[in-house]
């Protein structure tokens, strides 16, 4: 990717996923700063149409469309970067697409990645995939700061969500409106309910093992309940980088967007003038196991991942219907991980990762009494 600063002419950007919270912030990056970037492609799941058409009518993309085959068609769209802001496995066919086609991605998709492993790292180029993750956009900053061979571990830090300190009998009857009411983030309902059970913070302990090549064994998970400190990378020589700014996405959006350069005045930097503390805890790996599951799942390899995004997916979704309790979707996920079997293939595809989605999906709805969903009409 060209510097910003070298460049006589804006980055052509992609955005996919446009109206949803990723997608509409880095509009508004792009809004700011018309210099450096130029939207040349716009997608979206389709569920905000009139969002988007007020997107395509303010922007004129030269492509454009719904669903998630025009996605797929605008990733491979020939252009400077391609930010993937999709939210689920649906977004792992555009990311093949924007790397076979050779584009900068600039991924907050992390489910793509996780689920496809080495299917997408394979294709990816050295520096191909920059992460929008405020994590590891944060680890991405620090290992600025050192070679490969001086990193001694990878550190995450999560915020612990709304119900952090909380037993596990006092997480029986949440409500999906609690689950909600994240202390720090504004994020959409998976997302958002994800950092509730923290298996948001366990599919980011797979991204980074799969981003930076760091084993399970060297990367930490620890609670930093006011999301200042965004992740650490701690050195052989035992220093410790960290990368703080206050809770916003902008940050990590334009970075993705403009890497390796920054961004001016994206958004206000920590106010060093007043006082404040900052906290780290320990992971209640009993009240919440997804990290530990998802270590496991990323050990084993190949469909594994898969599986622990699509049982989870179904379980947000239930919780939210109200058909299960939040103490039940973890428990789903393991129940499915433990049924599955990781095919013998030694060299997997979409296809293969595909299917183990949808047997996860099927074998959730199962376990807990939920009736298929219905086929779409052709």
């Amino acid at each position: 990717m060209q510097s910003l600063s070298a460049s006589p002419r804006p980055r052509d950007v992609v955005v996919l996923g446009s109206t949803g919270s990723i997608g509409t912030q880095a509009l508004d990056v792009v809004r700011a700063h018309p210099d450096l970037f130029r939207v040349v492609g716009l997608t979206a799941g389709g569920s905000q149409r009139a969002l988007f058409e007020e997107q395509v009518a303010e922007f004129s993309p030269a492509v454009h469309g719904l669903g998630e085959d025009a996605s797929t068609e605008a990733a491979a769209y020939s252009c400077d970067v391609v930010l993937n802001g999709i939210t689920g496995a649906v977004g792992l066919r555009p990311t093949m697409a924007a790397l076979e086609a050779g584009n900068v991605l600039a991924l907050a998709n992390k489910e793509s990645l996780i689920i496809g492993g080495d299917v997408v790292t394979r294709v990816a180029g050295e520096g191909q995939i920059v992460p929008v993750d405020s994590e590891h956009s944060a680890l991405a900053q620090c290992l600025r700061g050192g070679s490969a061979a001086e990193v001694r571990r990878l550190v995450l830090t999560a915020s612990g969500g709304p119900f952090r300190g909380r037993s596990v009998a006092e997480l029986h009857d949440v409500t999906p409106a609690q689950a909600l009411a994240h202390p720090t983030w504004d994020m959409g309902r998976t997302v958002t309910t994800n950092s509730a059970t923290l298996v948001n913070k366990g599919l980011e302990v797979i991204e980074a093992h799969l981003l930076f090549g760091i084993p399970f064994d060297r990367i930490e998970v620890v609670v930093h309940p006011t999301s200042v400190v965004h992740s650490m990378v701690e050195f052989t020589d035992g220093s410790t980088l960290a990368q703080a700014s206050p809770p916003t996405m902008l940050i990590p959006i334009a970075l993705g967007m403009a890497w390796p350069d920054r961004v001016p005045d994206t958004a206000p930097p920590v106010d060093w003038t007043t006082a404040q503390t900052w906290e780290f805890f320990p992971l209640d790996d009993e009240a919440f196991p997804a990290v530990r599951l998802a270590r496991a799942a990323g050990s084993a390899g190949g469909t594994a991942p898969a599986v622990y995004n699509a049982a989870n997916e179904v379980g947000v979704d239930a919780f939210h219907e109200g058909r299960i309790r939040f103490t039940d979707i973890v428990p789903t996920v393991e129940r499915v991980l433990t049924a599955h079997v990781v095919p013998s293939k030694v060299r997997l595809d979409v296809d293969d990762v595909l299917a183990a989605d949808t047997w996860a999906r099927e074998e959730a709805r199962r376990l807990l009494g939920l009736a298929q969903p219905a086929e779409e009409p052709s």
